[in-house]
């Protein structure tokens, strides 16, 4: 029974996130046009980009911890609320400026939202059922996304604020059922002391050289791969093969579909048949192959399933490496996931930037260095990913997030 509650649990805040990530897909092909509406260029975006992601980041791990003591339902409705808040403040925005601070106030806030909600998951599933929870939850975030920007360019025609003002309506709408339906996952009993440490610097600093930080680098690795891969996707597209906008909407809505897929019905098979380092490798490595698979690819067809085979090597991989840390933490996987988010939100800001610029030196660039990073973390976790963790590891980090002291 309890199994049957937890899958309910599940469903309701995956059901949730997709309402929220419809609302952050739809302002996707709006936001270029509405920063050309007020002035702004290229650098611009990608600053606009770059500032949310840097303080995701920096604020991921402080509202991982807060949830872990406060649990995890208000500190939902606070990042929810917060995104919907930063939305509608973009809709009213008549100056750069304006979104600047718009952008910070979502980095800040909504940081909260993806971190609770993988601990959420955390709370409430088993470890065997731990890796398709995690994918069930990516794919109701990719559906929400791949939804989203169809329905913000039909919004978009007559007024560009419009898809802003939608999707804040949608957040807010997404809180108000949380509240109404959502239970709480982290029982009393098992929350952390108030006025114990939040995050000990010294002690996360050695936790974070030893066998989980090889964990959160991981993260990081896959993220600043896939970045390479999406910030020049249509660039290259066109550059290459001369495709225009329709092809490369085409080939991204295959990259929406494959994901989804994938991190719905595979996440939870492969972990249960092979454990999540395995799972972790297997991506590494298959991504690694994907970049360099693209690269040969001659003709649309070829392309489109050499982006289809990448995209699939990449959608086992977090929901993998999610798990395997929330099941290694133990206790504060709150503060577990606001790090793991936080260093794919390293991998967010710097990818994007060395993607730029290694294009600009050439065309295959990117994906030739996508595949180097993909392959050097496949060697990391050959030597360093061990699969089964210490109690040395599991000590270390709640003696970094402050969890010894609740026992």
């Amino acid at each position: 029974m309890k199994k049957k509650n937890d899958r309910k649990k599940i469903l309701l805040l995956s059901a949730s996130l997709v309402v929220v990530m419809l609302g952050f897909g739809m302002v996707i092909p709006i936001f270029p046009f509405f920063i050309e509406e007020l002035g702004g260029g290229g650098s611009e975006l990608g600053l606009l980009v770059a500032t949310s992601a840097f303080l995701e980041f920096l604020c991921g791990p402080m509202w991982g911890g807060v949830s872990d003591r406060t649990g995890r339902k208000p500190i939902l409705i606070l990042g929810i609320f917060g995104n919907g808040l930063s939305l509608l403040l973009l809709g009213f925005s008549t100056q750069i400026w304006m979104l600047f601070a718009a952008r910070a106030l979502s980095g800040f806030l909504s940081s909260a939202t993806i971190t609770t909600a993988l601990a959420y998951v955390s709370d409430t599933t088993s470890q065997e059922d731990r890796g398709g929870g995690m994918g069930f939850l990516g794919a109701a975030m990719a559906l929400g996304v791949m939804l989203g920007p169809g329905l913000g360019g039909w919004l978009g025609g007559e007024s560009l604020s419009t898809p802003f003002f939608v999707a804040a309506a949608l957040s807010l709408l997404t809180c108000i059922l949380i509240m109404l339906f959502l239970p709480e996952s982290l029982p009393v009993e098992a929350r952390g002391k108030r006025g114990s440490t939040m995050v000990d610097p010294r002690a996360l600093w050695q936790a974070l050289i030893g066998p989980m930080g090889v964990l959160f680098f991981m993260v990081a690795f896959f993220s600043f791969g896939l970045t390479n891969f999406e910030a020049i996707f249509g660039l290259y597209a066109l550059e290459k093969f001369g495709y225009g906008p329709e092809r490369v909407g085409t080939i991204l809505m295959v990259v929406a579909i494959v994901s989804t897929l994938g991190k719905a019905l595979l996440t939870g098979p492969t972990t249960k048949r092979w454990g999540e380092v395995k799972v972790i490798r297997g991506s590494l490595i298959a991504g690694s192959v994907g970049f360099l698979i693209l690269l040969l690819a001659n003709s649309y067809t070829t392309f489109l399933l050499a982006t289809g085979f990448f995209i699939l090597s990449k959608t086992l991989l977090r929901p993998a490496a999610l798990a395997l840390i929330s099941k290694r933490a133990e206790r504060g996987k709150g503060v577990a996931m606001g790090l793991s988010n936080s260093f794919m939100s390293l991998g967010r800001i710097l990818g994007p930037i060395w993607a730029g610029f290694a294009f600009d030196i050439r065309v295959d660039t990117p994906y030739l260095s996508g595949a180097a990073i993909l392959f050097i973390g496949f060697l990391i976790s050959i030597f360093w990913l061990k699969e089964r963790a210490a109690t040395s590891e599991a000590k270390a980090f709640r003696a970094a997030v402050g969890s010894s002291s609740d026992e």
